[in-house]
């Protein structure tokens, strides 16, 4: 009895530890992202992508060693959460603006946070906040136009304010990459006009049980779209897509725990697409 007793505790202390080890890892992904219309200025641009922080603290010494070795920082929503220190938040985007320019757009857990403080946070230290709004990445013969969509303070998760047209109509086919947080913004759209969208939100299921898989009372849509690489139809008269990246996200949703689907980082290196 006390052999299968001290088995037991043996047993729920690995998992348990496995689980925090998967929740708390520093992994970054590198990965490179062929993208039709990209400029050929643009060709090497690389992307720091990082979503759904919620509590945790940023790894100085890991990121830090990124400065001059990206060119931007994109973050996909839920930089906090509520009763999260707000000094860690600072902390973080501190770091992130010492490293690139960063452009962030919000998370549901951003909106339940103390909003107006997160917001002065944020744009305090240099952080381009987007709400529904283009901005335009420039060098010296071409342009890189990023959106960042808000998530809906009201009305559900779908109730979200329409798409901003880019300024001009650009007979060059502009590229253009979207910044959300919750991927299910695209299950309102039949088509999506852009190269590249960039979501978090799902954290891939965070704990998704051996021989069970992920939890079935998700939406039906997070079923497919809950992390990864995806395409959705751009609707541009052709048969081309966009390209969906999902990630599973640094920090965790109420639990600090994981399994399956460990914590991640992205370094995205856009290249063009030299195929035609």
């Amino acid at each position: 009895m006390y052999v299968l007793l001290a088995g037991l505790i043996v047993l729920f202390t690995g998992i348990l530890g496995y689980m925090i080890a998967q929740a708390f890892g520093k992994s970054i992904i590198a990965e490179e992202i062929v993208l039709d219309s990209l400029p050929l200025s643009f060709d090497g641009f690389r992307i720091l992508f990082i979503t759904d922080i919620h509590r945790r603290r940023l790894p100085s010494a890991q990121l830090s060693r990124l400065k001059n070795r990206v060119d931007a920082v994109f973050l996909g929503g839920d930089l906090t959460e509520k009763n999260s220190p707000l000094v860690r938040l600072a902390h973080n985007m501190k770091l992130l603006v010492s490293i690139a320019p960063v452009y962030a757009v919000h998370g549901n857990h951003d909106y339940r946070a103390n909003t107006p403080i997160v917001d002065n946070i944020l744009r305090g230290n240099g952080v381009r906040l987007l709400i529904n709004e283009n901005v335009a990445i420039e060098r010296p013969d071409a342009t890189l136009w990023l959106t960042g969509v808000d998530y809906p303070k009201n009305g559900g998760k779908i109730a979200y304010a329409p798409l901003p047209p880019l300024p001009y109509s650009d007979t060059n086919q502009p590229c253009r990459i979207i910044l959300v947080h919750d991927p299910m913004w695209l299950s309102q759209r039949s088509s999506v006009p852009a190269d590249l969208v960039l979501a978090g939100h799902t954290h891939g299921g965070q704990i998704i049980l051996p021989f069970i898989g992920r939890s079935k009372r998700i939406e039906t849509f997070y079923h497919t779209y809950h992390s990864g690489r995806f395409r959705w139809p751009k609707g541009d008269g052709g048969n081309s897509f966009a390209q969906l990246l999902i990630s599973r996200g640094f920090g965790t949703s109420h639990l600090p725990l994981r399994w399956g689907s460990p914590a991640q980082m992205h370094i995205l290196t856009l290249r063009r697409d030299t195929s035609a």
